[in-house]
């Protein structure tokens, strides 16, 4: 048995590593790779320093944070990969148990100086402690950020807008001699790692990235590598919670042509209606950036609206001057002053059996003094019966006269209220309210068919 483990170790010591040799440390050693070895993080590792140093980059979109168009800046969360070759840098995997790779802290080696144009915020996420390299000299640093970077938003068809925001990758001091950016997936290849990558998109749906390269034509300039996200807004919440409110409004307002133009109801039903609108648009103002070139058509959608709507108010205001001014001119009372001629015919009746009561009783004080008091009352019972059977029918004849004069101012009230004709300006007001009903529906049609034509436009 001491025979086999000595043998086993002489086969060791044959093949090139001992015990000692299976770590990276002794990798390390092999390298002389410390924090004091200038050449390592000091200068680019090249042996010529003629020779660019090719830099193979790779972007992969994690998440769409957030996207602020009032300030115009685009917040996503990339996973950025850049690989490039340090030339002093090589081992034999198989002098050290076949170690192929090994992890570094990133200020031990030397790394492109690769900046984003758009970023106008520090990256507060913390950067990845580690590199690694491989036994060809192969250095790969991978890390995630948070970038906040500048967009500008073409919100001409806000809700239904399509942004593309882009990340431009590019050497800080480098020139184009000196460091060479390069894509390491194409457009295609990028846009399907990224939908598989990707966790949330806020409110918008990832569409694709687009990869450019612009290598440049002078070596004093530098090369750039852009990546363009291509996102479009779900536009539900804002068809439920804004345009279809509006657009509730001005049927309100066109429902308000039902009410009757007498009082003043329908005119502030549609100074409401306008207020709210104008509420509307208030809110609107907070989203949408100020410094856009074209005035956004949801823009366009409010303000015509809200002229439409005030257009209907103005001519209520007119509809209901032409009414008043013929206002003086309807005939009123016609039924009260018949009313009267009864009441009047009532009263005179019951003065008129008053006064035949005080005749009755002045016949029975003013007779002769010679009579006896029973011949006196026979006289008077006759006097009184005969007056009475008089009353009587005169009492009825009266009922009857006042009967047929109710009748009759019956009659004639009932053919005023029917052959009862408006004023003019009365007339002018109904034709001009009915006229511009139609034509407000059709100005409705057409503008609603010309917004909904130029949202879906390409």
């Amino acid at each position: 048995m001491i025979l086999t483990g000595f043998i086993f170790l002489l086969t060791l010591t044959d093949g090139g590593f001992t015990e000692s040799n299976c770590n990276h440390q002794a990798v390390l050693n092999h390298l002389n790779l410390t924090l004091h070895n200038d050449v390592y993080f000091m200068t680019r590792p090249v042996r010529n320093y003629q020779r660019a140093t090719r830099v193979y980059l790779e972007v992969l979109l994690y998440a769409i944070l957030d996207v602020v168009e009032k300030d115009q800046k685009f917040i996503p969360y990339v996973w950025t990969v850049v690989r490039w070759k340090n030339e002093y840098i090589s081992w034999d995997p198989k002098q050290f148990c076949g170690i192929d790779n090994v992890s570094l802290p990133t200020n031990a080696l030397w790394k492109p100086d690769l900046t984003i144009e758009e970023m106008t915020e520090k990256d507060k996420a913390p950067q990845s402690p580690y590199l690694s390299i491989n036994s060809r000299g192969d250095v790969e640093f991978r890390t995630n950020q948070v970038l906040v970077s500048t967009c500008r938003m073409h919100i001409y068809k806000f809700p239904f807008d399509t942004q593309r925001c882009n990340l431009s990758f590019k050497s800080v001091i480098h020139s184009a001699k000196d460091i060479q950016l390069m894509a390491s997936d194409n457009s295609s290849e990028a846009t399907e790692e990224s939908r598989d990558m990707m966790r949330t998109q806020y409110e918008w749906l990832f569409i694709n990235m687009k990869v450019t390269t612009r290598n440049a034509t002078d070596p004093e300039d530098q090369d750039t590598i852009i990546y363009t996200i291509n996102m479009k807004r779900r536009s539900v919440l804002y068809i439920v919670n804004f345009l279809l409110p509006v657009l509730f409004f001005l049927c309100l307002d066109l429902a308000s042509f039902m009410i009757s133009n007498k009082g003043g109801e329908k005119l502030s039903f549609k100074v409401t209606v306008l207020l709210a609108v104008t509420v509307l648009q208030l809110i609107l103002n907070e989203i949408l950036p100020s410094s856009s070139n074209k005035i956004p058509l949801i823009a366009v959608y409010c303000i015509g609206v809200f002229g439409l709507m005030l257009l209907s108010l103005l001519e209520t205001i007119f509809v209901m001057y032409l009414m008043e001014k013929d206002c003086k001119n309807q005939p009123t009372g016609d039924q009260s002053q018949g009313e009267d001629c009864i009441r009047q015919g009532r009263d005179n009746f019951s003065h008129q059996g008053e006064d035949t009561r005080w005749t009755r009783c002045a016949c029975i004080y003013d007779a002769p003094t010679g009579e006896n008091p029973s011949q006196l009352l026979s006289v008077s019972k006759e006097g009184s019966s005969n007056r009475l059977t008089e009353e009587q029918h005169t009492m009825e004849g009266l009922s009857e006269e006042l009967k047929e004069i109710e009748k009759t101012l019956s009659v004639v009230i009932k053919e005023t209220k029917d052959d009862y004709i408006p004023g003019y300006w009365t007339q002018v007001a109904e034709r001009v309210d009915r006229a511009f009903l139609l034509l407000y529906l059709s100005i409705i049609i057409v503008f609603l068919i010309i917004m909904f034509i130029q949202w879906n436009d390409a």
